[in-house]
């Protein structure tokens, strides 16, 4: 059992994506408002005090997921648990979305952050942003250190000091300086029509960017001291507070000093050298925005990578993406993530503005998703209290789902159809995947109902056949090794040691006449315990004799498949090969579904 955070660490560790938020967030409001030949910066309240509105819906709706989930879940298995295959596989497509342009939005806001200070490094933004992805983030994933996750509570409480104290003095100032508090440009707006509300309705969609990572803290509930979701709960008000004030706070600057777009340069870098000057504070809020923004991008490799083997366990990803590595971590997912982010950091050159576009409707989605999860919930339960969480749930589904329709309406041009195409996409590639599991899974079982193995036995040498678990397609190889060997070993490596039994016992139900060699990998490695073992009976044999390794292998009826299944018996094939006391052999079984 891991440690138990207490609340002010679970703070630290679980808000970094939503405190972050506040780096680009109300900029993002801006930019909207701030287009040139128009006046209608003066409905930056109208757009903002709604996001205010919505985060205090959100964070009330999902205490109530905290509550009816101690054990943590995201929008995936709330779906999947109260709504059934469909709803859960949209969660499933909104999340991938999210977390991957969580992980593109965070880093090149962190080096826009970082650029603003240096302009010296205008022009490099994009390598910059892949050296952070790939050179550190990936790397420090995939090695899997077990304490990283307390990297998050200096830079999260330094980035919340220096923020709340750039406010306060900035507020100060404001109240106190000759000028007024609200410049009338700051204030000026045009009358309400069509094109100005759409125009609003896109400066509050993109303002909804803001609430990215509000959820993390209900997935990660059995991580808190007891009792846990009593101070999930406590943690989240804490967390959506601290990020209201700041929201607030920053805010209320940049209409004080009627920031305006600068290229390469954010807006709260311009407040910040508005409020204190380019000194040391400057550069101090600079740097622990851009550290903690960097850091928001990796609490994505915390939870995409889980909802892959979720996905995978369930039969709708490659089932690769399923497996720990060596060090525990699901290395394929982190890959995987950090390939797609890589892709969207390069196709839209690093532009925050760009990416926000795409950003949100994932988001909100899943919001929706859980939210009307937790209804069926609390329907089917009828405990304590449950109509009022009922309609707590069902009021947050119902303005989250608006939301994602201004969203998708606001923003379709500006690159919200890239998503809404992306997410039946991946229903179609999640339905496509499980149903090639499903006809493999027909295709390859054994029934054991037709009575013991028997086969006569021919050949005249060591045969070893790797074996995963009892198929056809091992049923096959264990009667052609049975024709040309005299001793025939059933080699298993287990990765599992809980399921040793349960093959073990399917095996002996088959009874093929061959006792099963198990060895027990505890690092998780298939390859290299099976290499030891040819090469200790190899040292044993004596000069007449041969050892045959005869690989079962099902081939797959489609090339694509194919992707879909690891390489190990290709990698073990060539592997053997250059061990020239060994003859390796591959007996195919073509799947024809």
């Amino acid at each position: 059992m891991g440690e138990r955070l207490p609340k002010w660490k679970a703070l630290a560790i679980f808000s970094s994506d939503a405190l972050s938020s506040v780096g680009y967030g109300p900029e993002q409001i801006a930019l909207v408002l701030a287009i040139s030949g128009l006046v209608a910066y003066g409905y930056y309240p109208y757009a903002f005090l709604t996001v205010l509105i919505l985060l205090a819906i959100v964070t009330a709706s999902y205490t109530q997921v905290t509550r009816a989930n101690p054990g943590g879940g995201g929008s995936y298995s709330v779906a999947k648990k109260n709504l059934g295959e469909y709803p859960s596989l949209v969660a499933g497509a909104a999340l991938f979305a999210d977390y991957v342009l969580t992980v593109a939005v965070s880093i090149c806001a962190g080096t826009q952050a970082l650029v603003s200070a240096f302009p010296a490094l205008q022009g490099q933004e994009v390598s910059i942003d892949l050296v952070v992805l790939f050179g550190i983030l990936t790397l420090i994933n995939l090695r899997g250190i077990r304490e990283s996750a307390h990297v998050f509570v200096f830079p999260t409480y330094l980035f919340v000091l220096g923020i709340m104290g750039l406010i306060i003095t900035g507020v100060y100032q404001a109240f106190t300086g000759p000028g007024p508090v609200f410049p009338p440009a700051a204030l000026a707006r045009q009358e309400l029509d069509w094109m100005m509300l759409a125009l609003v309705l896109r400066a509050f969609a993109n303002g909804c960017s803001s609430m990215t990572g509000l959820e993390a803290i209900s997935n990660g509930v059995p991580m808190f001291k007891r009792p846990e979701h009593e101070n999930a709960i406590k943690t989240t008000y804490w967390m959506s507070g601290l990020l209201a004030i700041m929201l607030t706070g920053i805010s209320f600057l940049l209409i004080h000093y009627h920031v305006m777009p600068i290229p390469h340069v954010t807006m709260l870098s311009q407040i910040a050298e508005e409020t204190v000057g380019r000194g040391w504070f400057y550069y101090y809020i600079q740097m622990v925005t851009m550290l903690i923004l960097f850091l928001a991008a990796n609490t994505a490799y915390n939870g995409l990578p889980p909802l892959l083997s979720l996905l995978a366990q369930d039969g709708y990803m490659p089932r690769y993406l399923g497996m720990r590595g060596e060090r525990l971590s699901f290395s394929n997912g982190i890959v995987l993530l950090s390939l797609v982010a890589g892709f969207l950091i390069v196709g839209f050159n690093g532009d925050v503005e760009h990416l926000i576009s795409l950003y949100a409707i994932g988001v909100f989605l899943s919001f929706t998703i859980a939210q009307s999860g937790m209804v069926v919930h609390w329907w089917r339960e009828r405990g304590r209290n449950w109509g009022r969480r009922a309609m707590l749930n069902g009021f947050g589904a119902v303005i989250t789902g608006i939301v994602v329709v201004v969203i998708a309406v606001s923003k379709f041009f500006a690159g919200a159809w890239i998503v809404l195409i992306f997410i039946p996409v991946m229903m179609i590639i999640f339905k496509k995947i499980k149903r090639h599991y499903l006809d493999m899974a027909e295709q390859l079982h054994l029934p054991l109902e037709e009575g013991p193995y028997q086969a006569k036995l021919l050949g005249t040498h060591y045969v070893i056949v790797p074996v995963a678990s009892p198929t056809r397609v091992v049923a096959e190889t264990m009667r052609y090794a049975k024709k040309i060997g005299d001793e025939v070993i059933a080699l298993h490596i287990a990765t599992d040691k809980e399921a040793i039994p349960a093959v073990e016992e399917k095996w002996r139900q088959w009874n093929p006449e061959v006792n099963l060699v198990t060895i027990y990998s505890p690092y998780r490695l298939v390859i290299q315990p099976l290499l030891q073992y040819v090469e200790k009976l190899t040292r044993r044999k004596q000069p007449e004799d041969y050892i045959t390794v005869v690989i079962p292998e099902f081939e797959t009826r489609k090339w694509w498949h194919r992707l879909l299944h690891n390489q190990t018996g290709l990698v073990l094939r060539t592997l053997l090969i250059f061990n020239k006391n060994v003859v390796v052999a591959t007996l195919p079984f073509h799947l024809q579904k």
